[in-house]
């Protein structure tokens, strides 16, 4: 049974359809995939009818997006597999969904004021999603030729740190959100550890308190000592290790096919046991 426990479609920032994505799964030879759009379920009961049909099994998830106060707001990626009871989840997304809708309109009004783009132009790739996201924006750009490329020098001038037209977006607390998942029956993993500076200390503090069940283990931006220190720390507190593509489609800044990056047969059936619990 192989498997890509990291895949995103345009109901956040994919640029792959529910449809498309279930059908590619099917072509790459896959026989499950985990839908883990930014911050919604909204997609999950689409996506497992989706795949019967096609006969790819498709677990239901998302992947959240937080903040751990305790070390300077420092952002960081939970992934949350077969929620049980949606509702504890469901308010989180509402409140990050909203902050990044105000933010991706005020960032679409500075846009508008330096490029000839409009909000119809924009609405295009919105339309399909949940919120507004920097790579709409990116992708309207691209449509009126000012660059080549979701993430390029371009977006970096316009929605980096520092950016012209960005603007930031409020996100939970982590540890609000590893137990809202642990009240909804779910399985939280810690995707990509390394980014944002590193979130190795959080991911042992949570381990410690076992409010956190894996870490994803294979990704396409991990190195090998990234995955050493993940690996590690797994096996000190018994984590589930995931493998995911973090597929977006065309919406990346590092492009690989769905499937490239799997999770081992021994760590689904943890998985599968979890949710069968």
């Amino acid at each position: 049974m192989i498997g890509d426990l990291h895949c995103h479609s345009t109901l956040s920032d994919g640029s792959s359809s529910l449809e498309d994505l279930v059908l590619y799964a099917k072509n790459a030879g896959l026989d499950y995939i985990a839908l883990t759009d930014h911050d919604t379920l909204a997609g999950n009961a689409q996506a497992v009818a989706l795949g019967k049909r096609c006969g790819v099994g498709v677990i239901p998830g998302v992947e959240f997006s937080a903040v751990d106060s305790q070390r300077g707001g420092r952002k960081v990626h939970i992934l949350c597999y077969f929620p049980r009871n949606t509702q504890p989840l469901e308010k989180i997304c509402r409140r990050t969904l909203s902050s990044r809708t105000q933010a991706g309109e005020e960032m679409i009004r500075r846009v508008m004021e330096q490029y000839p783009v409009t909000a119809e132009n924009i609405a295009r790739y919105t339309s399909a999603s949940q919120s507004i996201y920097k790579s709409h924006i990116m992708l309207a750009l691209m449509d009126l030729g000012y660059t080549d490329r979701v993430y390029s020098d371009l977006f970096h001038k316009l929605f980096g740190s520092d950016g012209s037209c960005f603007v930031p977006t409020e996100y939970a607390e982590v540890r609000e959100v590893v137990s809202a998942i642990r009240d909804a029956g779910g399985l939280s993993v810690m995707a990509h550890p390394f980014q944002y500076g590193g979130s190795y200390q959080l991911l042992e503090e949570l381990a410690q308190t076992k409010m956190i069940d894996g870490v994803e283990l294979h990704h396409p931006r991990a190195k090998q000592k990234d995955m050493e220190l993940s690996k590690e720390i797994a096996e000190r507190y018994n984590l589930i290790c995931t493998g995911g593509t973090d597929f977006h489609g065309a919406c990346t800044s590092s492009p690989n096919p769905i499937g490239t990056y799997i999770t081992s047969q021994e760590n689904r059936a943890r998985i599968i046991a979890h949710s069968q619990a």
